[in-house]
């Protein structure tokens, strides 16, 4: 028998495969796996191979992530980060402090602030003029559908009491109509166009930073979920092809091509010529991102009923559908006629209709084409709609930390929805018990990347560290299995990699390594776990 070049023993191994979930040895020779078992793989190890002992530690597929925004993540990390506190004086220490730092930066830019930071989400453009009153200023939210402006951005952009509201967005105002710093979904465009575009280093080096940090935390592959121009994040595209083409790329990476809602019909042709010329090695865009509505919390997630307000009266606004719903039948009819994956945004109950409306179109115009539409997000789900997951084919593409009591949606979501559409958020364990496919992502950099947390959440429905003891929806639980297969087999299936996300003979060496077996420890221990090493294509990409 032939060596192998690496073989792991002493397991456990989990390998995400319904015939064999559980081994404790596996080879690997080349990029792929040759053997999984028990103690007959040991006698591929010949003088050449290396041996990893696995002896109190974990071995599983490389996680993958469904949705994520990995190049503008990773230059965000070198602009003004505001991720990890969720203090307002906080936050104007560190926007000062990297003020200070680069005397030379035309606009302050970068972002990861909590709407629950400030009284009704609302930062003011005053407390930015306090800090930084010479420069222009425009920081994102943590979930990136809005921005924080100062008086010298909105000034340069022209923005005054008299500016409409764009079709796709808000500007928030003050009583006499004054813009007061806070721009809502499409309004952050009218800012963001002025601010100078990274340059292809910057966002070159973003991709290896943010590479390098995925990689750290197990994950092997993903789909950018937005390639293309949007507000002030440059198109990434590029990025990645440079990066495939030099072998920087380490990663499997799937693009989802950025569906221009200002646009129609017409740009399909731009974006079959994008599938054809953004596809090399590791890298391949194969997918069309569509994003239906907004979010829940600055009331532009499209719902099938009225928002509430703080008094819980009924309201006039039930969101925003982006895109028409009978034009977003055709479009993705179209779509999926020319074999595109449709990667949906729709976190609303309205929106999630509208998607599955518009697969089910496709189906009935094109027959079942196996593109693996997937709608990510999923906030609130109409119980009418959950059966139409499996019935369909359509992806669940689940974000798992979000699942959980923390300030943004206790006092930002859940008074706002409802105690009857409250109970339908984040539905994992319906739609399992419903037969649906579950995937798992992160939408870094909106929240962690990190798999093993989202696992946490996904199996317990409560923040990992938390100290409350609420759980959220428990109903809604799944099991440790389900979340780490959606993790794994259920991204991949997604991303198109039917030789990866499970550990078999004959599959891709994707392999993430744990400082210990999650599955014989308390479950609310998951979230202290470690990752070790990773592997990609039998590769050591990162190791402790």
């Amino acid at each position: 028998m032939t060596a192998a070049d690496l073989v792991f023993t002493r397991g456990p191994v989990f390998t995400a495969d319904p015939a064999r979930s559980r081994a404790s040895s596996l080879a690997v020779t080349g990029d792929r796996i040759t053997a999984v078992g028990h103690d007959e793989v040991r006698d591929l190890i010949g003088p050449g191979t290396e041996v990893v002992d696995l002896t109190g530690k974990l071995l599983l597929p490389g996680f993958q992530d469904a949705h994520i925004h990995a190049v503008n993540g990773g230059v965000e990390m070198a602009e003004c980060d505001l991720t990890g506190t969720v203090g307002a004086d906080d936050y104007l220490d560190l926007i000062g402090a990297y003020a200070q730092a680069h005397p030379a930066r035309e606009w302050i830019t970068g972002g990861g602030w909590s709407l629950e930071s400030f009284e009704g989400g609302m930062p003011t453009r005053q407390l930015l003029d306090r800090i930084v009153p010479d420069r222009p200023v425009l920081l994102s939210n943590r979930d990136h559908h809005g921005a924080w402006a100062n008086s010298r951005a909105l000034e340069l952009a022209g923005i005054t009491a008299r500016t409409p509201d764009p079709a796709d967005g808000r500007i928030e105002r003050e009583p006499d109509g004054t813009p007061n710093g806070m721009l809502q979904e499409g309004a952050v465009a009218l800012v963001a166009r002025l601010v100078p575009p990274n340059t292809a280093r910057e966002r070159l080096d973003g991709l290896l930073r943010a590479q390098e940090m995925l990689h750290s935390l197990g994950i092997t592959g993903w789909q950018d979920a937005l390639l293309g121009d949007l507000g002030d994040k440059p198109d990434p595209s590029d990025t990645y092809l440079a990066a495939a083409r030099d072998g920087s790329l380490t990663a499997r990476v799937t693009g989802a091509l950025w569906w221009d809602r200002e646009q129609g019909a017409e740009q399909i042709e731009r974006l079959v010529a994008l599938r054809e010329r953004l596809c090399h090695g590791r890298f391949r865009a194969s997918s069309v991102k569509i994003m239906q509505d907004g979010i829940a919390e600055n009331f532009t997630a499209a719902m099938t009923a009225p928002y509430f307000d703080g008094c819980g009266c009924a309201t006039a606004n039930s969101g925003l559908s982006f895109v028409d719903p009978a034009a977003l039948r055709e479009y993705v009819t179209r779509l999926d006629a020319l074999d595109f994956q449709v990667h949906f945004h729709a976190l609303g109950d309205r929106a999630v209709r509208e998607a599955l409306d518009a697969v089910e179109a496709a189906i009935a115009a094109n027959g079942r084409r196996g593109n693996r539409h997937h709608l990510a997000h999923l906030q609130v789900v109409h119980p009418e709609d959950v059966p139409r997951f499996a019935r369909l084919g359509a992806i669940a593409n689940i974000q798992p930390l979000w699942a959980a009591h923390e300030a943004q949606m206790d006092e930002l979501t859940i008074p706002f929805l409802g105690p009857e559409r409250a109970a339908w958020q984040y539905p994992f364990g319906d739609l399992l018990r419903a037969g649906a496919t579950l995937a798992a992502g992160s939408d870094w950099p909106v929240s962690s990347p990190a798999p093993l947390e989202g696992i946490h959440v996904a199996v317990n429905r409560r923040e990992p560290g938390t100290t409350d003891e609420r759980v959220f929806l428990p109903e809604q639980r799944i099991g440790l299995q389900t979340a780490v297969a959606a993790y794994t087999a259920g991204s991949t299936h997604v991303n198109g990699l039917d030789d990866a996300g499970s550990l078999r003979a004959g599959h891709l060496a994707d392999l993430v390594v744990l400082d210990r077996d999650i599955f014989t420890a308390p479950a609310e221990e998951i979230c202290q776990a470690r990752v070790e090493r990773t592997y990609v294509g039998g590769q050591l990409v990162h190791s402790v």
